[in-house]
């Protein structure tokens, strides 16, 4: 079972920024897909950022394109999210997730449901 350890998060001004880390135990290139996630209180999580392996390509919420880069590093195992010109909206518990289960629909990309091994989550917030 993959292990998932996020960091990198915090209290951040309006117009700021973050990047957020998340730490795998195994090899990143395991894992056909790999997502940020975030979840703000009385809300459902949903998907903001995700990576396919099978061609490196990477999807971006609506609300964050533009904003925010997810990248990764290999030979760390490591996955970032780089948060630029953060604002409230963007307050919530941060997570990173993964699966090595395929799937062929983009939008599947953003559901929870398509991860298997998650993150423990880490607290953006952003004041005003």
């Amino acid at each position: 079972q993959l292990q998932l350890v996020e960091s990198g998060g915090g209290l951040v001004q309006s117009g700021g920024s973050l990047r957020l880390s998340c730490a795998a135990s195994g090899g990143l290139l395991d894992y056909v897909a790999i997502g940020w996630f975030r979840q703000a209180p009385g809300k459902e999580r949903e998907g903001v950022s995700w990576w396919r392996r099978s061609d490196g390509s990477t999807f971006y919420a609506d609300s964050v394109k533009g904003r925010f880069t997810i990248s990764r590093d290999n030979a760390k195992n490591t996955v970032y999210l780089q948060m630029n010109s953060l604002i409230p909206e963007d307050t919530a518990v941060y997570y990173c997730a993964a699966t090595r289960h395929t799937f062929y629909n983009i939008n599947r990309g953003y559901r929870p449901s398509s991860y298997d091994n998650w993150g423990q989550g880490t607290q953006v917030t952003v004041s005003s």
